[in-house]
């Protein structure tokens, strides 16, 4: 585990030193994160074994019964297996592709298209990010079901009260984060997956933003689907996972056709390999799923219930510290949140505060968030975001609030 800061208490300091992009500048200013919710930064031991595959066992998975070709799949593999066992799913329940989109995707032309017809009711939630929304809205157009939404509190709450209020005897399948990106209100989701099993649905959750923050146990809660991105906890771009519970992979079809998903083609039929290879047309990042595995192995040098209490901690503090600012407004204050701030500055658009961020070596995020709806429905065009995770520290809510009383002075000018 070359590359790993090794520590017997959980200590940001200490972690930033794992980032190599951490020590550099932006603007001329020491570089402050706090975009890690759009995409987190890379620890060295990551960069190192996608440089590591290249050098020394790059071959193409699965075919070769050359040695290389052996080596480059066991190590895939065992990226595979390592993210399964770090959210308690099977391993041959774990599909591997580019990432949450495409695997949100996925369910939703294999499974939904299969299962799910004129008439029958898909929930999601007022506060989806857009891959959990656009995918079941295709899906309607084709099939002639109906899309209904939760409704989001006006503290950016989605209450276990108002999701059973919008279930109903057509509901067939429920999408929902397990923290939203825009807010980072925590849902209550294994309530809610117990709620849509009991009118007979099926629950895929959007785990983005948790698998990198909290602990998670996909068995436990007992959802049908879950969806994660590598490139949000730590990990390399282009590969995610997407969990099936038992029996349910296997009666779902085919999405992409192609090599290494089939078991034997001829010109007047193809059968199909089994889950999860069945999924997985082609050349894989095979790369990225050996850094996947690496991944795994940095973050589970910690406790993640420590890095749950670290980023809760977090939060409160910088929206504590971010109301004493003058015009500051926080949206979504839900009870319960992690990971992620999101304000306006009255009269201030948050562009123009993001580029006074910007040159103070802030990096947050300003926008919709890839979350339109979540915007319209609390009357704003944008936010200024902020998001945290391991490497980030109080003094890093410091300098964002200190930067942040800047712009409000300069644009009250």
């Amino acid at each position: 585990m070359d590359g790993i800061t090794h520590m017997s208490t959980f200590n940001p300091e200490h972690i930033k030193k794992d980032f190599p992009i951490l020590s550099t500048k932006m603007n001329g200013q020491p570089l402050v994160f706090l975009d890690t919710a759009a995409s987190s930064q890379k620890p060295k031991m990551v960069i190192d074994s996608i440089s590591n595959t290249y050098e020394t066992c790059y071959a193409n998975v699965h075919r070769g019964i050359y040695d290389l070709s052996q080596e480059a799949t066991r190590r895939y593999e065992e990226g595979r297996a390592k993210a399964a066992k770090f959210i308690n799913a099977p391993t041959d329940c774990l599909i591997l592709g580019r990432g949450a989109t495409e695997l949100i995707n996925l369910v939703a032309q294999t499974y939904a298209k299969a299962f799910i017809g004129e008439g029958d009711e898909i929930v999601i939630t007022e506060i989806e990010h857009h891959a959990n929304i656009v995918p079941w809205q295709m899906l309607c157009e084709e099939k002639g079901c109906v899309l209904k939404v939760v409704p989001v509190r006006d503290n950016g709450e989605i209450t276990i009260e108002d999701f059973k209020a919008t279930l109903s005897s057509k509901t067939k399948l429920t999408a929902f984060p397990h923290i939203s990106n825009a807010l980072g209100t925590l849902l209550p989701v294994k309530e809610m997956v117990a709620a849509a099993h009991a009118v007979g649905a099926v629950t895929l959750i959007d785990g983005c933003q948790a698998v990198p923050r909290i602990p998670v146990d996909v068995v436990g809660l007992d959802t049908d689907f879950y969806v994660f991105s590598a490139h949000k906890m730590y990990g390399p771009t282009g590969i995610g996972g997407l969990y099936g519970r038992v029996g349910f992979l296997d009666k779902m079809p085919p999405w992409q056709g192609g090599g290494d998903m089939i078991d034997r083609v001829t010109f007047e039929k193809t059968t199909y390999a089994a889950p999860p290879a069945r999924f997985e047309a082609g050349t894989p990042a095979i790369a990225e799923g050996i850094a996947l595995g690496a991944t795994v192995d940095y973050l589970n040098q910690f406790d993640m219930a420590e890095i749950a209490k670290h980023e809760e901690e977090l939060t409160a503090y910088a929206e504590a510290q971010l109301t004493q600012v003058p015009g500051v407004k926080i949206i979504g204050t839900a009870p319960e949140k992690i990971g992620v701030v999101s304000f306006i500055v009255d009269g201030t658009h948050a562009n123009d505060i993001g580029m006074i961020l910007d040159e103070q070596g802030i990096a947050v995020r300003t926008g919709h968030h890839c979350a339109q709806p979540t915007m319209d429905r609390f009357g704003v065009g944008s936010t200024v975001r902020a998001s945290f995770g391991i490497y980030t520290t109080e003094a890093d809510v410091d300098a964002l609030v200190a930067a942040t009383h800047k712009a409000v002075r300069i644009f009250a000018k």
